[in-house]
């Protein structure tokens, strides 16, 4: 398992874990490979199981926390895109990419997300560039997307 990175809003958070919820993490962690990759929130070791890293390198491919111009064969996880469309609902979490890497989203309740379509994704993902939006029914769309109605869309 590999965590990249605000796993907990701060140290004080991973910390703070009422008894029952650190058991039950530490549970998930025992008899596996974890890695923690240190995110802007908690930036450090969080006194739980698994290995932490300010970054990790697996064969071509880097894991971290914040994207970085220029990589290659980065997945990261800091700006949580999330793209909406006409005529499918409301805006949801979403993964970007190109041939170069790839943005996931935040999968927890507590984290808002940052519209795919912000200068700060578009300067880091490169044309051609896909978003597939999350949810019951994933969707695969052109990014930055194009919103006319049929125009580009796949379900998954």
């Amino acid at each position: 398992m590999l965590c990249l990175g605000d796993s907990f809003d701060d140290l004080d958070a991973a910390q703070g874990l009422d008894a029952q919820d650190r058991a039950q993490l530490v549970s998930l962690i025992e008899g596996r490979v974890w890695h923690w990759v240190e995110g802007n929130h908690d930036p450090g070791p969080a006194g739980l199981p698994g290995a932490h890293h300010a970054e990790m390198v697996m064969g071509p491919l880097t894991f971290r926390h914040v994207a970085e111009p220029g990589a290659q064969g980065e997945l990261s996880g800091h700006y949580h895109p999330k793209l909406g469309l006409p005529g499918c609902g409301k805006a949801r979490a979403c993964l970007l990419f190109d041939v170069a890497r790839m943005i996931l989203p935040a999968y927890g309740a507590y984290t808002g997300g940052m519209p795919a379509t912000a200068p700060e994704l578009r300067a880091l993902i490169g044309a051609p560039a896909f978003a597939v939006l999350t949810g019951t029914k994933p969707l695969l769309v052109p990014y930055p997307a194009r919103t006319g109605a049929g125009r580009g869309r796949r379900r998954f």
